[in-house]
């Protein structure tokens, strides 16, 4: 089973909305998948409930039990789960610890601005600290539409601390739309240019992911 870990202690990054229509992408591509809430806010989590499909399988995991988060995700290997997604609290936290220190491969979203730029370093420094920094990318979310100086410095500035996922993902209505509708964005718009890119960036992560066992 690969464990990809959502990381960031930025909040309004669209981790959340990122990790949701990951988790249905990866279904859509032939996985059994299970997206894991182990944030307090639980917003992943109340996505599932509104959701009317049946797969990828969402579940929350209570803070009481956080700790026993390595044993979870044992078994739900050993049920035949290919793909696990995490989703973390938007701050430093033991779930987020946890969550990096068991995943194959973690993603930090962030946008094209220089607070949000500032605000990777201590993720980052958690991420080296747990000895992952061939196993993380940031993907640079929320871009303007079009060509544009901002998205191009910031992907300059993310490339120089870590690899860069591709594509960025632009700023479009159909991501909030889905997450709204209890739905993927591939899902709710399976021909509009958000459904494509978050298309492409799960072909990307599928690529990263591959030889790096757990």
């Amino acid at each position: 089973m690969k464990i990809i870990a959502f990381v960031t202690q930025k909040g309004g990054a669209g981790k959340t909305t990122l990790a949701a229509s990951i988790a249905v992408a990866a279904a859509e591509a032939g996985h059994k998948v299970i997206a894991l809430d182990l944030d307090p806010q639980g917003s992943l989590a109340a996505w599932g409930e509104t959701r009317d499909a049946e797969k990828p399988d969402v579940d929350r995991i209570p803070q009481g039990r956080i700790s026993e988060l390595p044993t979870i995700l044992e078994a739900l290997r050993r049920e035949g789960y290919t793909v696990a997604i995490l989703d973390t609290a938007g701050l430093e936290s033991t779930s987020g610890n946890l969550a990096m220190k068991a995943a194959n491969f973690a993603l930090i979203p962030a946008r094209p601005s220089r607070l949000d730029l500032q605000a990777t370093m201590p993720t980052i420094e958690t991420l080296m600290r747990l000895e992952m920094r061939e196993r993380f990318a940031f993907v640079l979310n929320q871009c303007p539409p079009g060509r544009n100086s901002r998205s191009t410095e910031a992907a300059a500035g993310l490339a120089a601390f870590g690899v860069l996922a591709e594509p960025t993902i632009v700023q479009r209505a159909d991501h909030q739309d889905a997450i709204a509708a209890g739905q993927g964005v591939t899902e709710y718009a399976p021909e509009g240019r958000a459904a494509n890119e978050v298309r492409q960036l799960w072909r990307w992560i599928e690529r990263k992911l591959k030889g790096k066992s757990q």
